[in-house]
Parts: structure tokens; C-alpha cells; sequence
């Protein structure tokens, strides 16, 4: 044989005396597991937490409904309240005018604007 498959053979050799290793080890369950509930943890304060806040809001809004509330529906109408029965409203959407909508479907309290500030502002004399 010639020197040039002599060290062929030796770096073949080589190669399977290196390959006879141990093989890296992969992440442990542990680390494999992080990131997962690292991502739910983020999901519970960013989603759902904000969602379960908002739907007791709005419970809370539904059961202290009483005549006289000024309200906003779901489709916009905004009236008063006249009247609360188990699971509608009578609202009072203009004078010797009422509908009837479902509890559900209120929205929102809405705060008439106070016209005391305005009053007052035109109340005092201009400076300059």
C-alpha cells in the first residue's frame, strides 16, 4: 500500500474514535416547559384577568339598575330608565316615548353633563 492510504486509514480511524463520544444532551423537561407557561402566565394577566374585570363590571352595572339612570344600549339608544322588571328595562327614550330592552343589553351609565361649570364660568367677569 501506498504512504496516501496509510493516511486515509488513520484519519478514518480518527473519525471513529471521535464519533464514539458521548452525543449532547438535549434540554431537560424543565427547560422545556418555561417558555409554555411562561406564554399562560402572560395570556392570564393580559386576556383573560381584564375579561373576567370587565364581566363583573358589567353584572355589577345590571344588578344596581334603578328608575331614574340615564343608560346606553348595546345598539346606541340612549335613554331613562322608567322602570326595572327581572329582565328587562322600560327606558324612556323621549317625552310619552318608551321602549323595552333587555337587561343584558345595557351598556353603560351615562353622566349628563353638569352645566354648573359652565354657569360659572360665564358668571365671572373677563379678565384683561
Amino acid at each position: 500500500m501506498s504512504n496516501w492510504s496509510l493516511n486515509n486509514l488513520s484519519f478514518i480511524a480518527t473519525a471513529y474514535a471521535q464519533d464514539g463520544a458521548a452525543a449532547p444532551k438535549g434540554p431537560s423537561v424543565i427547560e422545556m416547559l418555561v417558555m409554555p407557561v411562561g406564554f399562560l402566565v402572560i395570556m392570564y394577566f393580559f386576556i383573560i384577568r381584564p375579561q373576567q374585570r370587565k364581566a363583573r363590571e358589567q353584572a355589577d352595572l345590571i344588578t344596581n339598575l334603578k328608575a331614574g339612570d340615564e343608560v346606553v344600549t348595546t345598539g346606541g339608544i340612549i335613554g331613562k330608565i322608567r322602570s326595572v322588571s327581572e329582565g328587562f328595562v322600560s327606558l324612556e327614550v323621549s317625552p310619552n316615548t318608551s321602549i323595552k330592552v333587555l337587561k343584558a343589553n345595557v351598556t353603560a351609565l351615562t353622566k349628563a353633563p353638569s352645566a354648573a361649570p359652565i354657569k360659572a364660568a360665564k358668571e365671572q367677569p373677563a379678565k384683561g
